[in-house]
Formats: structure tokens, sequence, C-alpha cells
């Protein structure tokens, strides 16, 4: 019988917000089931022995107090133990991720991780979109700055964001070419995603959750006066949405996609009807958020499609 254990590899609890973190919100519910939570860090995480360990903790999470974690028991565990293992740190993508997949390939035929360590390496989050690219506003991934001039002088008014960073950071809104600028922002980005400029961005967009090929829901989240981003950490508003036929079909022939390559949770956002192109697979968020606006739990469903 496998250990009703929970590994969860993220930033330390006491950086999250439990008011609106998923990571606090899947861990909530699945100890509810009895299930004991074990949490590390990726910089914890070693091959000794054959065998793939990390030093962390068992902890419990509790609404109801101030201080909404406790940790009970600091130890070293193999992480074959384990029925399940979230991987829900923050990008960015960087090569400790990607050196972090490949030490949890070596156990996952043995422990339910999610999302997919080999999948979620493969699966860049904007450049994946290149397969959608027809749902999307007119769209490029270069670090090439000439092809960017002439993508910025065809569409007027463009979005510029790195190709691995998160939670709407390095991202600029701009209608002139600035050859330091984007000397600079190549430099330390590499490649990055030129997209033409959504003026309806100002309603909100909507960011829809897929768990295991299915949609199960959206919310719309709407910037703060004066801003163009939509993401809640950067003071954007969370309300009720509906998805439009569009949106659902597109939803849904992307996350049949996203099981077929053994991505089990994901979210993806839409502007005025159109696919931004960030397929979220790395450590999608907004469960807690859509909780508290919908009363519809999607912890619950998350663990009844695990089958936990």
């Amino acid at each position: 019988m496998i250990n009703k254990i929970v590994a969860i590899q993220g930033d330390h609890p006491s950086k999250l917000n439990p008011s609106t973190d998923t990571t606090i919100f899947l861990a909530h519910e699945i100890q509810k089931k009895n299930y004991r939570i074990f949490y590390y860090n990726p910089k914890d995480l070693s091959v000794i022995n054959f065998k793939v360990v990390a030093k962390g903790f068992f902890i419990k999470f509790n609404y109801k107090k101030k201080k909404f974690f406790k940790i009970l028991k600091k130890q070293k565990l193999e992480l074959n133990k384990c029925k399940f293992l979230l991987i829900r740190q923050d990008p960015p993508f960087n090569l400790e991720y990607i050196s972090s997949t490949l030490i949890l390939d070596k156990i996952k035929g043995k422990v339910k991780i999610i999302n997919d360590p080999t999948a979620i390496r493969n699966i860049s989050e904007k450049l994946y979109s290149t397969k959608y690219q027809k749902f999307m506003p007119h769209t490029i991934f270069s670090q090439n700055i000439e092809e960017i001039k002439k993508f910025l002088k065809k569409n007027k008014k463009i979005i510029v964001k790195p190709i691995n960073s998160y939670s709407g950071n390095s991202i600029h809104l701009l209608t002139k070419f600035d050859y330091g600028f984007f000397k600079k922002f190549i430099k330390k980005h590499d490649y990055i995603m030129c997209q033409k400029y959504l003026p309806k961005i100002n309603l909100g967009d909507k960011r829809v959750f897929l768990i295991n090929g299915k949609v199960f829901g959206a919310i719309s989240r709407i910037p703060r006066k004066g801003s163009f981003l939509s993401n809640l950490s950067k003071g954007a508003r969370p309300t009720n949405t509906k998805l439009t036929k569009k949106e659902l079909k597109i939803s849904k022939l992307i996350s049949k996609n996203l099981k077929k390559e053994k991505i089990f949770f994901a979210g993806i956002d839409f502007i005025d009807g159109q696919l931004n192109g960030d397929i979220n697979v790395t450590s999608p968020t907004g469960l807690k958020t859509y909780y508290d606006i919908s009363k519809k739990n999607l912890a619950l469903a998350f663990w009844k499609e695990l089958k936990a």
C-alpha cells in the first residue's frame, strides 16, 4: 500500500498568500482525505544511492488560523514513498527547473507527478502556442531586432514579453521602436514574444481552467485603472465570466491536446475572444480565486480526476 503522502515541490509556504494561492488550496483539500503533505524546495532535491530524495518537512494547512501553516516534522524523504507529487514552484523556466524535471523523471513510474516532468520540460509556455496561432492576435517569436522592427511598424502598438517569465513580469507595451531597449531586453531574455496589442484588455481577459483534458470553468481578470496587465498579482480584479462558443471550442481542443501530451492541469487565457498564447503548465493558478467568486471548488474536481 502506497503511503497517503502528497509531496509538493515549491517555494517556501511563508512566501505564499493563502487568500489567493492555488497550491495551499489543493493541499488543504487533500488533507481532508487524510493525506499527509510533504513540502520541499527544488534546491533540496537530490539523487543519493540511486534514490530520489528531498530534504523538507511535513506540514498542515489551516485557513482559520492567522499563521495558515504548521511545520510538523523536518526530515529527508524518499519521494517514491509518495502517492502524488505536485510541481508548484514559480517559474522562471530556467536550468534549475529543467534539472529538477530530469531528476523527477526517474520516479514518475512510481509516483503520479502533476504535471508530468517530461511534459513540462517539452512544453514551453509561450512557444507551445505556435500550434494555435490561427486563434491568436498577430504574434512573432524572435530575437532578431530587424524582424521585431518590421513587426512593430506593421502593428503600430505591440506587447513584448520574455518567453520564460511569469505573472506579468517584464511585459512592455510599445508604440515606438527603440533599438537600445530591444538590444538590452534580448540580451537579458534571448527569444521574446511580440504580439499585436488588443485594446479590449481594459475589459479584462479570461483565465480558463483545464483539468485532465476537460474545461472546468473560467474567471475574468480586469486590469486596474491605467494598466494593461490582467495578472491578479499585478492588481487585477477577478469577476465571474462565461466562455463564448468559440472560446469553449478552442479551450476543448487545447485541453484534449494537452492531455495527450500528459499535461493534467493547465490554464489558458483569452483577450477579446482571442487566445493570448500563454499556455500555463508549470504552476497554473486561480483555483482559490475561482472558488471565492463562484463557490465552485475545483480542488475537489482536481483530486477526483486523479482518483485520490
